[in-house]
């Protein structure tokens, strides 16, 4: 079972709205890739979504990565992707995946630029986010293709588009 926790921060007005759109984004993640079985599977398996802002996202950026700078989405995954398959013999049933935090400033700026709306660009983020949870990355080129492939097919579960064309 696929749990996923959001905490709203201010500036994303709507705080319903935007724990379902992030419960989406994470489910449409997880779909596309190998992984997929987790959703169904008996034991809980939870991702936390926050969306704050620069200042939190350039602090743990500094902290985690060394760039002191704000970044759209940072990823914290919490299980090694060679366990993934084994979450089910959880010792309590339950398992966090990992947590996923977004800046708003750079991430509406980010939307503006493109000419989508935040909630399209926000949705992108968080599944992507949530496939570097499941241990993929965009370090170099073969695996960066996989992974925007990956995130195009989540997408399209929702009815978006591609974000790469």
């Amino acid at each position: 079972m696929l749990d996923v926790e959001t905490a709203v921060g201010p500036g994303w007005d709507g705080e319903e709205a935007w724990a379902d759109l992030a419960r989406r984004a994470v489910r449409a993640g997880l779909s596309v890739s190998p992984f997929a079985d987790l959703i169904d599977k008996r034991v809980s398996v939870e991702v936390a979504v926050k969306l704050s802002d620069d200042a939190e996202v350039q602090s743990l950026n500094a902290g985690y990565r060394g760039k002191d700078t704000p970044t759209n989405v940072l990823s914290f995954p919490m299980v090694q992707p060679d366990l993934l398959q084994s979450l089910e013999n959880s010792d309590d049933g339950e398992a966090l995946l990992g947590d996923i935090i977004l800046a708003r400033e750079t991430c509406a700026g980010e939307a503006a630029d493109k000419g989508i709306s935040l909630e399209q660009h926000a949705t992108h983020l968080i599944a992507h986010g949530t496939l570097h949870l499941l241990g993929y990355d965009h370090k170099n080129e073969p695996d960066a293709e996989r992974m925007e492939d990956l995130e195009v097919k989540a997408l399209a579960t929702l009815g978006l588009p591609n974000p790469y064309s």
